[in-house]
């Protein structure tokens, strides 16, 4: 049992050098996400999308593309995962840990790195229907859907600094 850790072990660092733009240093894999949202009236609504196989409240994420930069990267999976365009800030506001099950590996930790993404148009039809729900909240009611505390917090902290600034269109 032991060498089977130890193997899974290695073959989760080769994975996360492999897929991390950060390149094998030692750090976890990285995953970009989005974090999409709209103004309803005058008040900020969140979309999220539940995990294909959790069925638990998340923000679209996936993997780093090769050719795109994480923003861009995070806008397409918005769009594979929620049926959303829009614009994306291509500054992250911020990263939270999240627990990956993938097939071969088990779980593997991985740092998700946020960008708002303002949504701008929202499809009938997307790739990902019928394998995810998708839903718009209030920014209190997405932060406590989430499993992640520290994704909860980014969304409301996010929420405040659009409201603060000319980020609120």
């Amino acid at each position: 049992m032991r060498i089977l850790k130890q193997l899974t072990r290695i073959a989760a660092r080769r994975y996360a050098s492999a897929m991390s733009r950060e390149g094998g240093d030692g750090d976890l894999p990285i995953q970009t996400g989005a974090l999409p949202w709209r103004l309803a009236g005058d008040k900020i609504e969140i979309l999220l999308v539940t995990g294909r196989k959790s069925g638990r409240w998340t923000i679209p994420k996936g993997w780093p593309m090769s050719g795109k930069s994480l923003a861009e990267a995070a806008a397409q999976e918005a769009f594979e995962e929620a049926g959303v365009r829009g614009t994306v800030d291509p500054n992250p506001i911020g990263t939270f840990r999240h627990v990956k099950q993938l097939f071969a590996l088990g779980d593997v930790e991985v740092d998700i790195v946020v960008h708002r993404m303002w949504v701008d148009r929202e499809f009938d039809t997307w790739p990902e229907l019928g394998q995810r729900k998708r839903k718009w909240f209030k920014a209190k009611d997405a932060a406590k859907r989430v499993d992640s505390s520290d994704l909860g917090a980014m969304i409301l902290n996010a929420v405040r600094v659009a409201r603060d600034t000319s980020a609120v269109r």
